[in-house]
């Protein structure tokens, strides 16, 4: 296998996606960029509860610029959870501001406190990535999860994805009596199956979270993506498999022992049905995207010609080998969804 772009070129936001975000209330003026958020004075590595490094490092700013930044960051809080009703920032305040040190961008995490009662919650504040953003609007509406973003010129505000972070859920977490391993193999399925059709890549178990909810006497898992920067941008197919990160080897070793070869198929199945639906469903919004990503540069043209290529070969399909961008590929893949979904029920 080849190597996945060891730093990912960051495409700005153009005019045709601008217009979409605009469409869809995406874009919305805010306090706040994230150059702003660069200004800060110093910074200390940020360890977690066992003293081990968690490659953020917490940053402080002159209490000049803390009262702006600060200030702004709750209003920015109030824009994205509520529609931006400042009476709530009354009783929230900034505990910590985070920079991610090894990311491509070098995002900060916010963390936002209710004095009240103690409970915190994040937002991010991150260079907005052309890329990201068009991952961003397929995992709403594909995915069975909605998601909470805004831009702002050249800054994206991203709420919080709640779940155990899939090297932790790994490491600690099948270990538990109550590990329904037919239920998450078949989650991890269904999965696999979104990442692919959608052509989400990179998903090793640092860039999802698990989500586990109480259902009757077992648990209902659901694996989120929390990282969309390789959207459509690789050109090696397997990058778009989490089956062939061997960070995920466990989960796969988990489907292979408690799922047959016809309970897979039935449950990618599934899947692509579940996606046709979200598709038919979200048509004019679809539409729009499609406008936009089609006029769009979102990876090298090296890139392009070799997953077209590589795609036509696995779904024996020449409609991939006409396809000249990013844009028509994901449009190809999603095209053919909706006709194998049809052939399929009639």
């Amino acid at each position: 296998m080849s190597e996945i772009s060891k730093k990912k070129i960051v495409y700005k936001i153009g005019k045709p996606l601008r217009k979409y975000l605009f469409q869809f209330d995406r874009e919305q003026k805010v306090p706040l960029s994230y150059t702003d958020l660069t200004r800060f004075t110093s910074r200390i590595s940020l360890k977690d509860r066992y003293g081990k490094d968690t490659l953020w490092d917490s940053v402080y700013y002159s209490n000049s610029d803390m009262v702006e930044i600060y200030d702004g960051l709750k209003r920015i809080y109030a824009v994205l959870k509520i529609g931006g009703d400042l009476s709530v920032t009354e009783h929230l305040f900034i505990d910590r501001i985070d920079l991610c040190v090894y990311g491509n961008t070098k995002p900060f995490r916010v963390r936002v406190v209710n004095r009240i009662n103690d409970n915190y919650d994040y937002f991010y504040v991150k260079v907005a990535d052309a890329s990201r953003v068009y991952g961003l609007e397929l995992e709403h509406i594909l995915s069975p999860n909605n998601i909470s973003y805004l831009i702002d010129g050249d800054t994206l505000i991203e709420d919080h994805i709640v779940g155990i972070p899939g090297d932790m859920f790994i490491n600690q977490y099948l270990k538990l009596m109550t590990l329904n391993k037919i239920r998450l193999a078949k989650e991890f399925v269904k999965f696999n199956e979104r990442c692919f059709i959608r052509l989400l890549g990179d998903m090793h178990s640092s860039n999802y979270v698990v989500e586990m909810t109480p259902d009757f006497e077992e648990f209902h898992y659901r694996i989120r993506a929390i990282d969309f920067d390789q959207q459509c941008y690789e050109g090696a197919k397997w990058v778009y498999l989490p089956q062939f990160f061997k960070q995920n080897n466990t989960l796969i070793d988990i489907v292979k022992e408690v799922l047959s070869e016809e309970s897979i198929q039935q449950y990618q199945f599934e899947e692509r049905a579940m996606m046709a639906s979200r598709l038919r469903a979200n048509k004019y919004r679809i539409k729009g995207l499609w406008d936009a990503v089609m006029r769009d540069t979102i990876a090298p043209q090296s890139h392009v010609e070799k997953l077209k290529n590589e795609l036509a070969k696995h779904y024996n399909d020449p409609d991939f080998l006409k396809c000249k961008q990013m844009g028509a590929l994901i449009r190809t893949s999603l095209y053919r969804l909706l006709k194998d979904t049809r052939v399929r029920k009639k």
